[in-house]
């Protein structure tokens, strides 16, 4: 499992273990807190379509599923 610090993941780089429709490289491009102003989820852009998606960011310590960095 990563070890993550959450304020540190804005503009951050990821790699799909398991890339769906060729999206493999990923960028944090968004940071959603709560109004504790801890952070909930981030936003993952697609670099090859700029499709994004929201999504935990506890999910990105998953080994199974995300690299940190392009690889």
């Amino acid at each position: 499992m990563h070890r993550l610090n959450p304020e540190k993941m804005l503009h951050s780089k990821w790699t799909a273990k398991h890339p769906v429709q060729r999206e493999r490289h990923f960028m944090v491009t968004a940071l959603y807190r709560d109004e504790l102003e801890q952070i909930q989820a981030v936003e993952l852009e697609a670099v090859l379509t700029r499709r994004s998606q929201r999504l935990d960011w506890r999910q990105l310590r998953d080994d199974d599923r995300w690299l940190m960095g392009w690889r």
